[in-house]
């Protein structure tokens, strides 16, 4: 907790959050938060130096977010579109539609006047959007060949390429169903992502460019933590995990500034 306490200002910084949240959802961290927020599920406010600002109705749809992944494994893009779809017979029109979030808890002194933030619709077409990491946060561990299929969408052939490139694997403790390995989360999500660029126009051969370059940045980054891990300090494992969400985040914003630079020839001006 800062030094100055809730009791002095009318809101939570994202440290405090995090506090909240942990004893329910264990593996959350700032960098989900924030990751959350760059996807456009939260829109916390910023105080004039640019610190978050989150009150009681920003903590229950942060709550409302990481139940949706945990207990119903849900994507983000259905999340997002839950929360910004009015309850049914209700028509989207110019008045904001408010959320429908219950609060599980009496609430804070840090309420925006104890009320539920509207959640304002953007009637603007847009694409869906893709599959993101944390997709893969709060879903089953283990996914047979069929499932893997069904849910992702993508056929046998090009599920059998993207193995052949080493992107989906089958998981190495050798696990099986019926003599069918079993896959994990993460191919999952990956597996749809690559749907996402195959149907875009991209052939899966390409994706191995991605692997190569995460394996390299993951081998930069095990560097930097091994180190700490070999102190074997009580909090040695802590501090690693938290260098990791930095390293990690600040590793995407790059590739998204590097790529953003590298097309900007080919978008129109803004």
């Amino acid at each position: 907790m800062n030094s100055r306490s809730t009791a002095e200002r009318p809101y939570l910084s994202i440290g405090e959050v995090l506090g909240l949240l942990l004893e329910e959802f264990p593996d959350v961290t700032i960098s989900k938060i924030r990751f959350l927020e760059s996807q456009g599920l939260i829109v916390p406010e910023r105080t004039a130096s640019g610190y978050r600002k989150f009150y009681d109705d920003d903590v229950e749809r942060l709550r409302f977010i990481l139940r949706e992944q945990r207990e119903n494994f849900l994507p983000l893009r259905v999340i997002k579109d839950r929360l910004d779809t009015p309850p049914h017979g209700l028509e989207r029109d110019d008045e904001p539609i408010e959320s429908t979030i219950e609060p599980s808890a009496p609430a804070h002194p840090s309420s925006r006047a104890n009320k539920t933030a509207p959640v304002i619709v953007d009637k603007t077409p847009k694409r869906p959007a893709p599959p993101d990491p944390s997709d893969s946060i709060g879903r089953p561990a283990t996914y047979t060949r069929a499932e893997i299929l069904q849910t992702s969408g993508l056929d046998e052939a090009t599920l059998a390429e993207l193995e052949s490139f080493g992107l989906v694997t089958p998981r190495a403790d050798g696990r099986s169903v019926g003599g069918q390995p079993l896959f994990d989360e993460h191919d999952l999500a990956l597996a749809e992502v690559a749907r996402g660029f195959v149907d875009a126009g991209l052939d899966v051969r390409h994706l191995k460019a991605w692997k190569i370059a995460a394996e390299r940045e993951a081998g930069l980054f095990e560097q930097r933590v091994l180190p700490i891990l070999r102190r074997r300090a009580p909090d040695s494992r802590f501090e690693a995990n938290a260098l990791l969400d930095d390293l990690t985040e600040l590793g995407g914003r790059l590739r998204a500034i590097l790529l953003a630079r590298s097309l900007g020839s080919l978008r129109d001006p803004r």
